[in-house]
Formats: structure tokens, sequence, C-alpha cells
């Protein structure tokens, strides 16, 4: 009686289940985030209600458990939930499904002989949360949202590696907003932080899965293009140019209107650095600021 008592007011998920596989017995917690009584489950085998656990890592730890005794971890970080159970947090917008960490382990009759294994099931939605709002903070930009330089100089580096190494296409557009100074000394430094918000908004709804957006410092914006060659980041760069170009901002009801200047560059057999690509990029971006702004201009 105490036991069963228990059982169901435990705040985690309690589920013992026989060597068949078949479900012994589901506690409360279970029953309230699947929805499915103890009545309905018990003497089923697991996999009905369940199929998306029938895997190799799941059959090899119930095998460990029975034939060993052993004990076997289910972390969230590897494999984000054993049971699907949508998520109730207030705090995850992010995770369709409730983050769990999850065990299994042995239990004995009077015999020392195995005859069950009971699985634990421990939300950890929230947990999971705060530490990838913890990796957002170190790798996006906080006004803009998109990733910030120290991520940036981090990606640049694998794509230079893997460029090098496989001989593939890559290049790099590096990009300022043209006349910002004089957004921010005319409209306030409000209105600035929404033009910057503005641009990388528009060129985030621009680029494709595989490129990499970044805020470099202040007014400047570096954009990552692998498996581009030189000509594919032109266009691309033309494409942003022409954007941002015929963009209406609104900012409280006053139209602002900006242009761009980029400069483009791509890897080739002499790039000797991730640093050097970045210094063509600025020395391209440099040129076209000179030669009047609202330009692409490139060097290889």
């Amino acid at each position: 009686m105490i036991f069963n008592q228990i059982f169901d007011a435990i705040n985690i998920g309690l589920v013992i289940i026989d060597s068949d596989l078949k479900v012994h017995k589901w506690n409360r917690w279970m029953e309230v985030h699947s929805g499915i009584a103890p009545e309905e489950i018990t003497g089923t085998h697991i996999f009905e209600t369940f199929p998306g656990l029938n895997t190799p890592k799941f059959l090899r730890s119930c095998k460990s458990v029975f034939s060993f005794g052993n004990f076997c971890f289910f972390s969230q970080k590897l494999h984000h939930y054993l049971f699907p159970f949508k998520s109730t947090s207030i705090f995850d917008p992010e995770f369709e499904y409730m983050q769990q960490n999850c065990a299994m382990g042995p239990l004995r009759d009077e015999n020392n002989v195995i005859r069950r294994l009971f699985i634990y099931v421990q939300d950890v939605t929230e947990v999971a949360v705060y530490e990838q709002k913890l990796v957002e903070m170190n790798l996006k930009d906080g006004l803009t949202g998109i990733y910030n330089r120290r991520f940036l100089e981090t990606k640049l580096n694998e794509e230079f590696k893997r460029g090098k190494r496989y001989s593939r296409d890559f290049s790099l557009v590096m990009f300022d907003i043209d006349f910002f100074k004089k957004v921010n000394d005319k409209y306030g430094h409000q209105c600035g932080d929404f033009i910057l918000k503005s641009v990388a908004s528009k060129i985030s709804s621009i680029i494709r899965n595989v490129d990499y957006l970044a805020r470099y410092g202040g007014e400047e914006f570096c954009c990552l293009l692998p498996e581009t060659d030189i000509n594919g980041a032109i266009q691309a760069a033309e494409r942003f140019r022409m954007a941002i170009m015929q963009q209406e901002n609104n900012f409280d009801g006053l139209i602002v209107r900006i242009t761009i200047s980029l400069g483009v560059t791509e890897l080739s057999e002499d790039t000797d650095s991730p640093g050097m690509l970045l210094k063509k990029a600025d020395q391209a971006l440099y040129r076209a600021k000179n030669e009047g702004r609202n330009r692409v201009v490139a060097i290889t």
C-alpha cells in the first residue's frame, strides 16, 4: 500500500516492465503526461503504444539489465527523450516534446532473480531551455539575433579547413550600412538599432540554410557562403544589395531608406589563412565605399 502511494505520488515517471517488455506498472505521472491510464497500458507490449522505443539502443539496454543487472542511462543531451510527451512548460517554445533524462535498472525477486526492470523519466525541459539560452548568448548577437563575431570566426576557420582539404568552393561577403552614423545622428540610436535589426532580418530571409550570417561589429556584417564560387557570391551580394535598397524601413511611421556596400572574395590556392579571407573581403568593401557606395566589389 505504501509503495503504491509513493509510486503514484512521486514527481517523476515510473514504468515497470517484464522480460517480455510488457508493462506491469504505470504511475500517475506517466498517465498525466501521456494521457494513457494504467488500466489501458498494463499487460500490453511497450512497443504497441510507443513504437519509437523499438531501437537497437533501447533493446540492448533492456538486455543488459535483464542479463547482467546493469543500470542504463539515456541522457537528454544525446537522446532528447524516450517517451514523446508534448511539452507543457511555459519556458520552452523551442521544444515540441518534453526533454527527458531517463534510466532503467533491475528489479529482483526474493530469490535475487531479475524478473522486471524499471524505467524512470525525469522532465528536464526547463534545464535544457536554460542551457540552450546560454549557448545562444555565446553565439548570437544580442540586438539582431543573428550570429556574432565569435561564432563567425569559429565557423570561418572550419569552412576554411574544409575548403582547403577537399578543394571545395567557399566565398565570403562582407558589407556595412552606408552613412549609418548619419542615420543615428538624424533619427537617434533607437532608429539605428531598428535599422540594424531590419537589415539582419532581410538578409536572413534571403540566404540559404547552409549559409551563415553574422554581425561582425557595429554596422558591419559578414556572410559565409559554403559551396559557392566567386560568381555565385557576387550574384548573392547583388541580391542583398537590391533587397536592402528596395526595402522601406518604417520606424514609428517614418520611412527610412538605406543602402549597403559589399565586398566579396573567395577561397583560392594562395589564401593561406582565414584571416587573409577576411582581409581581402574588407579590402573589397573599402573599395566599394570609396567608389561611391551602394555597390558590390569583388577581390579574388
